[in-house]
């Protein structure tokens, strides 16, 4: 036993003698440019532009506002007309406006009034959407050219909605719908929801997009898993029931039509949400549609119900 302590008392001074500090100079990751907009029929473009932050880089308020990219020339064409986007910052505008510029940009009003956004549209009705219209986005900034394309594709109507209770459970459920999808290969969809007097804004559901890879040319039946905002500290959003919508909500359901090329990018960017913090997932690359940068221009052909959930 002595000779065993000795020599772990050797071994261990030797370690210790061979402690040398090292420094290591981390490459510098390319700040990249990040796009996130959209477009609606009957609705002006929408594009938020941001950049990439060194990892290391500290995230303070302040850093976070200088990520919002300014000055840059942000076009918007469908062919026909071509209109240049205008720069606004939410905090320039007055209190009253912020509700509805949370609900275009989907964000929550409580984000909206504690970080404030910069972003680039206009209220010119010549560049709206419009079903079945396909707009191009070129972006110049700092340097760089960023393009894309997205269309929006014609309307898919739901022939229903229904509510009915989750298994176990009273008074909370799921929304239900049946989709009748058409013959060419290729739909995809994306869905939101509202409940009316408990939620500011649209909310992606849980898994908000499913494309007719397995449905082409089918009528069939799903379920609508009730989506929560970020970082919520509501009651209904903590409690087990999170995931269900209660009897008595009314609904305002947002059903949408998407491109495959946007459809691919909200289905990889959900799938690297869920699988963060886990382990045992592999790791998923979000896709893009921006040629130059990251991130999404995505068309919305947009279709609107109600439904009070009610178990019949």
């Amino acid at each position: 036993m002595k000779k065993i302590i000795y020599y772990l008392s050797i071994l261990s001074a030797v370690l210790t003698s061979c402690e040398k500090e090292i420094d290591i100079n981390l490459p510098e990751d390319e700040i990249k440019l990040v796009v996130e907009g959209k477009i609606e029929q009957n609705q002006p473009p929408l594009v938020i532009l941001t950049k990439t932050t060194p990892f290391f880089a500290p995230t303070d308020l302040n850093s976070l506002q200088s990520l919002f990219v300014k000055d840059a020339i942000v076009t918007v064409s469908n062919g026909t007309n071509s209109v240049q986007l205008q720069e606004i910052c939410t905090s320039n505008l007055p209190d009253s406006l912020l509700p509805a510029i949370a609900e275009l940009i989907g964000v929550s009003l409580a984000n909206l009034q504690s970080f404030g956004f910069c972003l680039y549209t206009t209220l010119n009705p010549s560049i709206f959407g419009e079903v079945g219209k396909t707009y191009t986005l070129n972006i110049q900034a700092e340097n760089k050219i960023i393009t894309s394309t997205t269309k929006i594709p014609q309307l898919v109507l739901p022939n229903k909605f229904w509510y009915k209770d989750a298994p176990g459970f009273t008074d909370f459920g799921y929304v239900w719908f049946e989709l009748t999808d058409p013959p060419q290969l290729g739909n995809a969809y994306r869905v939101f929801t509202q409940r009316k007097g408990k939620d500011n804004r649209f909310i992606p559901v849980f898994g908000s997009v499913f494309d007719d890879q397995f449905i082409n040319n089918l009528t069939f039946q799903g379920f609508l898993q009730r989506g929560q905002e970020p970082n919520s500290t509501a009651a209904d959003d903590l409690a087990e029931t999170s995931e269900y919508y209660a009897q008595g909500d009314t609904i305002i359901i947002k059903f949408t039509t998407i491109d495959q090329r946007h459809f691919n990018f909200w289905n990889t960017f959900e799938i690297a949400a869920f699988n963060n913090g886990n382990p045992f997932a592999s790791p998923a690359t979000i896709l893009t549609n921006i040629e130059g940068g990251l991130g999404i221009w995505g068309g919305y052909g947009v279709s609107y119900d109600t439904l009070v959930a009610v178990d019949l």
